[in-house]
């Protein structure tokens, strides 16, 4: 690595130096304000150093990462997310007697390990992320250590990350007993005459990634370990930890031009269709909204491997416009629960939000429109997010996955409307007052709400971007 390399690790090294000042924050003198303070500072100038950098070439540093504007788009993309899942964090976090500045070194190290996912060019980078990932998030998933069920969820996925690991390894392996390298490039240039070493590998890593994904027949951690670990976590595991797999995924199978791959669309695709109805089924009679959401997101990443499916030129500005129509969708959900809910007591159950929309008027809004965007219904993000999916697979002829995906959807808006109903339901012998919330989490769910809005009404600019990278992906 020279020093020319330095300016384009700049989105990655940030956070890590932030990381670094919160560890020494905590050795000498522990502040829930300073740490909070310098966390966002760290994702703030991350996501400004990858707006800075989109003007220039690709650079690759080394073997190891490839620093495009596609790696740049999501980098800024998982950078901003965590930001807000640390606004939501502060309130959450606020009234608790625990040791708190932990709480977000482990969120920058996992938000490290998810921008190097993103940019990784080669396994060991691959591997190196999501360990960085993986291990933080442990520690995020049981951080509030009093609760029984975090301490389970927290085993949970260490237990199924490990196992999942396990694969991985054993695929790379495989990889590179069959092409003689681990770099991305090389390894699926060569995958035209694939022999059973590769496929092999190729199936392993396949399992290691659905398991991270939490796809259909890998899903079962997943209401489990939403349900357990604390609000802002849980949206941290939805948006930023699964976009940052996915976007790895996309980057390395891209040479293979699903489309025109009949193995690829065979296991994709029967994950996919799996995923969809599989994920909203389980979901209809769900009372925790946890676990509910938890099931959602199984359904939407099958939706996402519509658009990975189609391939092509529609594969990258499809992937890249769900993705942040979803985090702004999941990173509202999870927030409102944040918002309604302690380390002690997570406001979990269909009950808690029985009357919201008169004891809460602004957290009800915010909440609808988070459900409705989920949804696809029109003037939400959401919508405009499907509407690109939709047009991808139908141009790719992919009728079968295109019609899991309505039916999926049709299926989804049973289960929440059922919320809604909750939430809009006139209270019994309840106050009607409505209640002051905390100001920093308020902020924040506000700008998630307006942006599902503003990007359901005008997509222009967005759609202009993602299609900017998609042409120099």
């Amino acid at each position: 690595m020279s020093r020319a390399d330095l300016p384009f690790l700049l989105p990655f090294l940030l956070p890590a130096a932030a990381a670094v000042l919160v560890l020494l924050g905590i050795a000498l003198r522990r502040s829930h304000a300073l740490t909070a303070a310098v966390t966002v500072a760290g994702l703030g100038a991350s996501v400004v150093a990858c707006v800075g950098l989109a003007r220039f070439t690709p650079h690759p540093v080394t073997e190891l990462l490839l620093v495009d504007p596609y790696a740049l788009f999501f980098t800024g993309l998982i950078a901003a997310a965590a930001l807000v899942v640390t606004l939501l964090s502060w309130d959450y976090l606020a009234a608790w007697e625990g040791p708190r500045e932990e709480y977000y070194l482990l969120l920058l190290l996992a938000t490290t390990g998810s921008a190097v996912l993103v940019a990784s060019a080669h396994f060991a980078s691959f591997f190196l992320g999501l360990e960085l990932l993986s291990v933080a998030l442990y520690g995020l998933i049981a951080y509030t250590r009093d609760n029984a069920r975090s301490v389970e969820a927290g085993i949970k996925y260490l237990v199924l990350a490990a196992f999942s690991a396990a694969f991985l390894l054993l695929g790379m392996a495989f990889v590179y007993g069959s092409r003689g390298t681990l770099a991305f490039a090389p390894t699926m240039a060569a995958a035209g005459a694939p022999d059973a070493l590769l496929l092999g590998g190729l199936a392993l890593i396949i399992v290691g990634i659905g398991f991270k994904l939490a796809v259909v027949p890998f899903h079962w951690w997943t209401p489990d370990v939403y349900q357990g670990a604390p609000a802002p976590v849980a949206g941290f595991i939805a948006t930023v930890s699964k976009g940052a797999v996915f976007a790895l995924l996309l980057r390395y199978f891209a040479p293979l031009a699903p489309a025109r791959e009949p193995a690829v669309v065979a296991i994709f695709g029967g994950i996919a269709v799996a995923s969809m109805l599989v994920g909203n089924l389980l979901a209809l009679r769900q009372r925790s909204l946890k676990r509910l959401l938890g099931y959602s997101s199984i359904a939407h990443m099958g939706y996402l491997l519509v658009a990975f499916l189609a391939g092509g030129r529609w594969a990258v500005p499809a992937v890249a416009f769900y993705l942040t129509a979803y985090f702004i969708t999941t990173l509202a959900a999870f927030g409102v629960i944040a918002q309604l809910s302690t380390p002690e007591r997570e406001a979990d159950d269909l009950a808690d939000y029985a009357g919201l929309a008169w004891r809460r008027p602004g957290l009800a809004a915010v909440l609808i429109a988070a459900l409705f965007s989920l949804t696809g219904i029109p003037l939400t993000a959401g919508f405009m997010g499907k509407f690109y999916l939709l047009s991808a697979g139908v141009s790719a002829g992919l009728w079968v996955p295109v019609l899991a995906l309505v039916l999926g959807s049709g299926i989804g808006l049973y289960y929440y409307l059922r919320v809604i109903i909750a939430i809009c339901r006139e209270p019994e012998g309840a106050s009607r007052t409505a209640a002051r919330g905390p100001v920093v989490g308020g902020l924040a769910l506000a700008g998630l709400g307006l942006l599902l809005i503003w990007l359901g009404v005008y997509p222009g600019p967005l759609v202009e971007l993602v299609q900017r990278i998609a042409g120099r992906f």
